[in-house]
């Protein structure tokens, strides 16, 4: 089967087919504030690590229906700065319920029972129950079609201390059981089922 997302036919079906096909996805939570300072939260699963010299990662907010870019897209362009949290088992549910349409001016931290904590190179704050967190500054937004891609410079990371063994300078990929974004629409895994290939 070819799928030719320039026919008719296939118009609006790119993110459902694509989005069940490139799995599993990191999720990245992202905190963001406004102008004003008010903390926004939102979960996005087209998210990456994108290079370590220097470190990057990337994620692509998208648009309300309107074609009104989304609160996380606005403060970015208004600060320059987020924090990717990053989701595991145990943030699931409260990260299931950032994603909410809330009202203007309700907090998803206080909606989800997250607790925001102080980052140390950025104004926006992390989230104190996330297992690891990424301080970012916006390098630059790529707009390609309706598309936006957010590429952030990741000027800290901050990491539960069970996770990261200080001596070896490595995380415990171990103690570390992140979820991955499944098939769409509703559709997530664990990461806990590994194997091991030794590179040739």
């Amino acid at each position: 089967m070819e799928l030719d997302f320039d026919l008719p036919e296939l118009a609006g079906r790119a993110y459902p087919i694509l989005a069940s096909l490139v799995t599993p996805r990191p999720i990245a939570l992202v905190t963001t504030i406004d102008a004003e300072g008010r903390v926004n939260a939102a979960p996005f699963s087209f998210f990456n690590l994108l290079g370590a010299q220097p470190p990057i990662c990337a994620f692509a907010p998208g648009d309300r229906p309107e074609g009104i870019p989304k609160d996380t897209a606005l403060n970015i362009r208004a600060t320059g700065q987020f924090v990717v949290n990053l989701v595991d088992e145990p943030l699931a549910e409260a990260m299931n319920l950032t994603a909410a349409a809330l009202p203007f001016g309700q907090s998803e931290l206080e909606h989800a029972g997250l607790t925001p904590a102080a980052s140390t190179a950025i104004r926006a704050p992390r989230i104190a129950e996330a297992p690891a967190a990424l301080e970012c500054e916006e390098w630059g937004t790529l707009r390609i079609g309706k598309n936006r891609v957010v590429v952030g410079l990741i000027k800290r990371v901050h990491v539960r201390d069970e996770i990261y063994d200080a001596e070896a300078k490595r995380i415990n990929s171990d103690k570390l059981s992140t979820i991955g974004r499944m098939a769409s629409p509703h559709w997530y895994c664990r990461t806990g089922d590994r194997f091991e290939m030794i590179r040739p």
